[in-house]
């Protein structure tokens, strides 16, 4: 039994020491110039701006692939940083891709209406939204980035975005966004 369990524990030391190994030699260097692009995107990962994330448009972007003005939830103060990092004129938002306000929204569920279809937890790119089918549904405000991708699927319109208001206790990023400052 003892020599069973002191076998185990020599393969897995043995395992950890090659995986361990095979991460530092074997590692893959990102672009950069996407990983600079990435960290001044807002990070909602809302798709507003045709990608699946901020970390697919960065690459895009640091490829010449995408635009830099497609980014709602960033707005100006992201285009501009962008344009500035990149070397190459700002432009104004995007209108296909959204609209940024200047508020932060959140979106909440009347929960007398919600008729409990999952279909708005299936747009939700973060989790935000918690419930069983058939049962009612909420939102973790906290987790919501206001991407509004869950209201076009809602069969009976129970959901709104509202305004929240930036306060000590629930600032986060990306809002609101004062002089960003890139560093190349």
């Amino acid at each position: 039994m003892i020599a069973a369990i002191l076998v185990v524990v020599g393969m897995a030391a043995v395992f950890g020491l090659l995986l361990g190994y095979a991460a530092i030699r074997f590692k893959v260097e990102g672009n950069p110039l996407a990983q600079k692009i990435d960290a001044i995107l807002p990070q909602t990962q809302c798709g507003q701006c045709g990608f699946v994330g901020c970390h697919p448009y960065a690459e895009a972007m640091a490829k010449g692939e995408a635009d830099i003005n497609r980014c709602p939830p960033g707005g100006e103060a992201v285009i501009k940083a962008l344009a500035e990092l990149l070397g190459v004129e700002a432009k104004p938002l995007d209108a296909d891709s959204g609209e940024h306000t200047d508020m932060p929204l959140v979106a909440i569920i009347d929960e007398n209406t919600c008729i409990g279809c999952t279909l708005c937890i299936q747009a939700c790119p973060v989790d935000a939204i918690v419930g069983a089918a058939k049962h009612m549904h909420t939102i973790i405000a906290s987790e919501c980035t206001g991407c509004k991708l869950c209201l076009p699927p809602c069969p009976v319109d129970c959901i709104a975005m509202v305004p929240i208001k930036i306060e000590p206790t629930n600032w986060k990023w990306p809002y609101p966004v004062f002089n960003l400052k890139v560093t190349p």
